[in-house]
């Protein structure tokens, strides 16, 4: 019986074909360590050479999942006329295209947040959310970098985060429902940028409490 050619892989190398492996097992055992041996027997290495690959498990797995979906967004997004958009389509754009390259993997995805919504894991939950929204962020060409930098990727991610769980659970036909949900809560953001932009206009010609208790001190000034 001839000895199977030996795989010159180094560990790094074994990453991205084991967690692209992999996926076709999470479906049915999660992202866990059955999944991530079953991944290194799909690709032909040992379960050593897939624990040198990720020393940190199964987590360390989706942590790439996560990581590769942001460069394929990002590579998307890069392809598309953004500039010639308004802000809001930008964005719009980018969430939807988000989903869109995820379509096939809903019950990975699935699978994914069922493990990042583990309290050992909501730091890293945290991380991957936040890294998504500035991937969109950028691409819809936001170079702030004042505290309007935050406060868009915390407002991005309250959206992306509801529009992907409803996405997860849309069985209307090429998820026209998704998408409808998407442009409400867009407007509703939209909406709600111009009351705080229209009350920073208003208060700019307010008087203030140190001009008002000054006319008290000095009426005629």
């Amino acid at each position: 019986m001839a000895e199977k050619p030996k795989d010159d892989r180094t560990p790094e190398e074994l990453r991205l074909p084991l967690m692209e492996a992999m996926t076709d097992h999470v479906a049915f055992d999660g992202w866990t360590e059955k999944a991530l041996a079953n991944a290194a027997e799909d690709v032909g290495v040992s379960r050593e050479m897939a624990e040198l690959a990720f020393p940190r498990g199964a987590i360390e797995a989706l942590e790439l999942h996560l990581e590769d979906a942001d460069r394929v967004l990002a590579a998307a997004l890069a392809e598309r006329d953004l500039a010639s958009m308004k802000i809001r389509d930008r964005i719009t754009v980018a969430v939807r295209t988000r989903l869109e390259l995820n379509m096939s993997e809903r019950e990975v995805i699935k699978r994914g947040l069922a493990t990042l919504a583990l309290p050992q894991h909501m730091a890293l939950a945290s991380k991957a959310l936040w890294r998504t929204c500035d991937v969109m962020w950028r691409a819809a060409g936001d170079t702030s970098t004042d505290h309007n930098w935050y406060t868009k990727r915390a407002t991005l991610a309250a959206v992306y985060s509801s529009v992907l769980l409803y996405w997860l659970n849309d069985e209307s036909e090429d998820c026209a429902d998704t998408w409808a949900f998407l442009d409400r809560r867009i407007e509703n953001v939209m909406a709600i940028e111009k009351a705080k932009f229209q009350m920073r206009k208003a208060c700019e010609n307010a008087p203030t409490l140190s001009s008002f208790l000054g006319r008290l001190r000095y009426p005629g000034a």
